[in-house]
């Protein structure tokens, strides 16, 4: 079985657009299955354009685009779907008003919120984190993935680790049960998504641990 993969966007300025839409493209062709665009200092005018665009870029392709928490902007931008915060709208109320085959993730930090997404129902996947510390939330502690190992038993839907995800950390992550992983600094750097993805469906399939201090299942780091 591969891994879930979700892209998810580094903040950007609308001058840099063509950068976020050509790595969106880049994830596509490498066979992601979900990018999120995640732009919390974007207002809703520019990221809307950005995600129209992203969509035009992710045409003819498998792969789906999802919004962070603007459902407005899912909507009207013709996007695949939304991934709501822990604290946001409800999940069956966007249910209510999303056209069919539309999306619905929820972020989740502990195992009540896991639960409580569950079953309130509406939503098709979650993802939980922070798992491994990060450079997106400087001073938030990996939780590690004997945490993330409670949290995908707790509930029958799929689970995507966030969080510090890097490919020697994918074993733990696998072994955990989860389905998958997000990650915005791994497609973040020079490396091509298609190297990316090629390395991480490798590690998920054979389970082979990798050597080094990154290779851990805990929060800091050990195997």
């Amino acid at each position: 079985m591969q891994p879930i993969v979700c892209m998810i966007t580094e903040p950007v300025t609308a001058d840099r657009f063509d950068h976020v839409i050509a790595r969106v493209a880049d994830a596509a062709g490498a066979g992601a299955h979900i990018v999120q665009i995640r732009q919390r200092s974007l207002e809703g005018g520019p990221l809307l354009t950005l995600v129209q665009q992203c969509v035009a870029a992710l045409a003819g392709t498998r792969t789906r685009l999802l919004v962070n928490d603007r459902l407005d902007v899912a909507l009207a931008g013709g996007a695949h779907g939304v991934h709501l915060r822990a604290d946001s709208m409800p999940a069956p109320r966007v249910r209510s008003i999303a056209p069919r085959g539309f999306l619905i993730g929820r972020s989740v930090h502990t195992i009540s919120e896991t639960v409580a997404a569950t079953t309130k129902g509406g939503v098709d996947y979650l993802i939980f984190g922070t798992t491994f510390s990060s450079t997106s939330k400087p001073g938030t502690p990996g939780v590690g993935v004997d945490a993330l190992a409670e949290v995908v038993a707790a509930t029958p839907l799929p689970v995507l680790a966030v969080g510090g995800v890097t490919v020697n950390r994918l074993p733990g992550v696998a072994g955990s049960g989860a389905a998958g992983f997000a990650a915005i600094g791994l497609f973040a750097g020079d490396a091509k998504a298609q190297a990316i993805l090629s390395e991480a469906r490798a590690v998920w399939k054979s389970g082979q641990r990798l050597d080094g201090p990154d290779a851990g299942g805990s929060a800091t780091g050990r195997y």
